[in-house]
């Protein structure tokens, strides 16, 4: 569990600075600026696309696991704790 929070951690510090500079910072060269409006709905935009394809992910595995793992399954049988009724 520490290694999966710990890899969640840097992935989103790879994602997060990027885009922190991004914003709050103006091009090297005179003359050329940033529409600071513009790059925030844009990383909007993409940090919505990314929370819709994890929410999708996440439905999607539930609703296998439901009827994978439904008592109706014709697959689905009995442990040997559950055969013996000893929990």
């Amino acid at each position: 569990m520490k290694a999966i929070i710990g890899v969640g951690m840097v992935l989103a510090l790879l994602v997060i600075v990027p885009s922190v500079e991004l914003v709050m910072a103006a091009g090297d060269t005179p003359g050329e600026y940033l529409n600071r409006t513009e790059v925030i709905w844009s990383l909007f935009y993409r940090l919505m696309i990314i929370a819709f394809t994890v929410g999708i992910v996440v439905s999607g595995m539930i609703v296998w696991l439901v009827m994978r793992f439904r008592e109706s399954n014709p697959k689905a049988k009995p442990t040997p704790y559950e055969k013996e009724g000893v929990w």
